[in-house]
């Protein structure tokens, strides 16, 4: 036989756009599967079919627990080389701050954080703001959320949260009376019901939002002294959102309207961008202080810790492939390079474990060979074996026999230690207990005090609206949880839930205003037809 099968009569055609299966076989009829006779039956031997279905049907990935719905895109981060007005390498030796104008390539998935992954992006829940950045050092991700705090400060309690705020398992409808019931049997969550219930709690679009870390973190310098720091992005489009009315309004017409804001801005050319803050910290327990600064429910105060600016995030390429890069994308609180460090943040401890296993549940094993999370630098692991591997990632003269460590004969060797050690001092008992200074009201009545008229308004209106419908027992758990923040706040919720029709379904989204008369609607504006 010849090569290529030189005079051989062609059986088909083929070129750069034929249509093949992943063997890469040609595929000649992508309409007709093979049957006895043009009616069938179906023989068991459709191959092609086969594989097209059987690929079909498992297509989708375990959805996100939670941040299922989400969008992304590729840009870069340039770094400002200060913290302020100082050299950035005082506080963190991490490479990609220290020099100006040294830009990182970074990938970022926006999100909302309950709901599934078609629902309404319009829905009242706090954001997710995920940002890769692929530096020279291996991958940083900085996994937070628009909102600069959270509903609780011990990781133990995530689960039931999720639970409490997910759909009732039996209805499968989400309800804000169990909403509140786990908030007011958690106090420490009032601060983030006073963000989440107000226009905050519906950024307009991604482009316009803050975001944040959330979870305090450290900075490490050359000499192995630690700060503890947080993170924040702030738009520079500007912040916008949305009260209640509005976002219904703008459901009504495209429930994909955050998405295709953010695709559209840059696909125009109109790429959006954030400059990324920090606040410092000495790193001890600041006794001073009358909130602890590794509780995730508490505000940095900016007239003590100051934001200062050390870089800035431009986002101009839309994915080429939704499911291949932003569904696929995982990301981790445990992802930081040499120079970043973990506090003892119980948030940030226990977030450290889940996101990444998750992460595994849902992708595989081999989910960091995935071009969306591989670093973009050299990769050399004893790590083998699992679903989906398609490569060893050994060094080019690894003895590939060798895939543990130490070795003699030639296998991969430890990073020798160039900067000091950062080395925190720990002691204490092993206890369960919350931290100390647990004040659960002070910044909720400071946060309620510095919004605008309207945004107090639109607080009270859809707090009143969900609250109502809710048990007298946890309706005067919050009036309490108000009036301790403010007296103001307090009042105005009393009087606002003694002023309103008590009852009602509160089986409906968070701030969703009558959603229990729906299907009544929907049943008697029904048009009646014929069957046929």
């Amino acid at each position: 036989m010849k090569d290529n099968q030189k005079g051989a009569t062609p059986n088909h055609t083929e070129d750069e756009m034929t249509l093949t299966n992943r063997q890469g076989h040609p595929i000649t009829n992508n309409q007709n599967l093979r049957t006895i006779g043009n009616r069938g039956p179906a023989t068991l031997e459709n191959y092609d079919f086969i594989e097209k279905l059987s690929h079909f049907d498992r297509e989708r990935v375990p959805e996100r627990v939670v941040h299922a719905r989400g969008a992304g895109a590729h840009g870069y981060f340039e770094a400002y080389g200060t913290a302020g007005d100082e050299p950035v390498s005082n506080y963190t030796r991490a490479k990609l701050f220290q020099e100006k104008g040294k830009q990182t390539p970074v990938f970022v998935r926006f999100s909302t954080v309950i709901h599934g992954g078609h629902s309404p992006e319009t829905l009242r829940d706090p954001r997710g703001f995920a940002v890769k950045f692929y530096t020279e050092d291996g991958n940083w991700d900085l996994v937070g959320n628009n909102i600069k705090i959270f509903f609780i400060r011990d990781s133990i309690k995530f689960p039931d949260m999720i639970h409490a705020f997910k759909p009732d398992p039996i209805t499968n409808i989400q309800d804000s009376e169990r909403f509140f019931d786990f908030c007011a049997s958690s106090p420490e969550s009032f601060h983030m019901v006073t963000f989440i219930y107000s226009p905050w709690g519906i950024p307009a679009n991604y482009r316009q939002m803050q975001g944040s870390g959330v979870n305090t973190y450290k900075w490490i310098n050359s000499e192995g002294k630690a700060v503890l720091v947080k993170y924040h992005w702030e738009p520079k489009q500007g912040i916008k959102n949305l009260t209640q009315k509005e976002a219904e309004e703008i459901q009504a017409k495209n429930f994909n309207h955050a998405t295709q804001d953010l695709y559209d801005a840059i696909e125009k050319g109109d790429y959006p961008e954030w400059e990324l803050f920090v606040q410092i910290m000495s790193d001890d327990e600041h006794p001073e202080l009358d909130f602890d600064p590794l509780d995730d429910t508490k505000l940095w105060p900016n007239d003590q810790f100051p934001w200062l600016p050390v870089g800035k995030l431009v986002l101009n390429k839309n994915p080429e492939d939704y499911f291949t890069e932003v569904e696929q994308a995982a990301f981790g609180t445990g992802v930081l390079v040499d120079g970043l460090d973990f506090s003892d943040d119980k948030m940030l401890q226990g977030r450290t474990f889940s996101y990444s296993d998750t992460q595994r549940h849902r992708i595989g094993a081999n989910y960091l060979q995935l071009p969306i999370n591989a670093p973009k630098k050299r990769v050399a692991t004893n790590q083998s074996g699992g679903m989906m591997q398609y490569k060893v990632d050994r060094a080019p003269g690894q003895n590939p026999h060798i895939n543990y460590e130490p070795s003699l004969l030639g296998g991969l060797e430890e990073a020798e230690q160039l900067a000091t050690e950062h080395k925190p001092h720990v002691e204490g008992n092993l206890v369960r207990e919350s931290i100390d200074r647990n004040d659960n009201t002070k910044q909720a009545g400071e946060t309620y005090r510095a919004f605008e008229g309207w945004e107090k308004d639109e607080l009270i209106t859809n707090l009143v609206n969900d609250l109502s419908k809710c048990d007298p027992r946890i309706q005067d758990k919050m009036i309490a949880l108000a009036e301790e923040a403010d007296d103001e706040y307090g009042s105005r919720l009393r009087e606002g839930l003694e002023n309103t029709k008590k009852g009602g379904s509160s089986m409906h989204p968070l701030g969703n205003k009558d959603g229990e008369k729906a299907p009544k609607i929907a049943e008697e504006k029904g048009h009646e037809s014929e069957p046929y």
